[in-house]
């Protein structure tokens, strides 16, 4: 048996252990925990294939090249309002932005950029902006959503500065090496 199938028995049975932890110490809410993940549990199984297969057409139909001009390195404040721009159209969870953010570092994105798409994505998604507005009116929306875009842009040119690209790329190879058993 690999590691891979060790580590995956070793969480389920920690699991497990919750499970039946929170079933002896909080039964009254027990059932809500076990709905509660059920529920996460579907919503993954729904939404992760079609993006594996989106990630599988964006690897064979978007070029190296094309990421790298409007993406890479020189890409400057162009890069970072294209990251910007296509992490607010998305109304999915953020976990969905994790592979696409893995392909286009692997297709030579900049770091800066990335960072930008994944913070766009997690707090000024377009649609939950509306409802922001909505629920706590347009002064308080709109300098949330200035302030956090401020900050998404420092902690993009942040993490470039201590990360480097290639860091990246050998952890993600690493990662996948380990999930399919094969050396990338």
């Amino acid at each position: 048996m690999n590691i891979l199938k060790r580590k995956d028995i070793q969480i389920l049975i920690l699991m497990v252990i919750v499970f039946v932890t929170i079933q002896f110490l909080f039964p009254e809410t027990s059932n809500r925990v076990y709905m509660t993940t059920l529920d996460y549990f579907i919503e993954m199984i729904v939404i992760l294939p079609p993006v594996f297969i989106l990630m599988g057409l964006f690897q064979a139909w978007v070029s190296k090249d094309f990421i790298q001009k409007h993406l890479g390195k020189e890409s400057g404040l162009k890069g970072m309002l294209i990251s910007f721009l296509f992490g607010t159209l998305p109304t999915g969870p953020l976990y969905v932005a994790f592979p696409i953010a893995s392909g286009l570092l692997k297709k030579g994105a900049r770091i800066t950029n990335i960072t930008v798409f994944l913070g766009a994505w997690a707090a000024t998604k377009l649609p939950q902006v509306m409802v922001e507005i909505k629920f706590l009116g347009i002064s308080f929306t709109l300098l949330l959503q200035a302030l956090t875009i401020i900050s998404v842009f420092c902690i993009g040119f942040l993490m470039e500065k201590i990360m480097k690209n290639n860091q990246i790329e050998e952890e993600i190879d690493d990662t996948i090496s380990h999930e399919t058993g094969k050396q990338t």
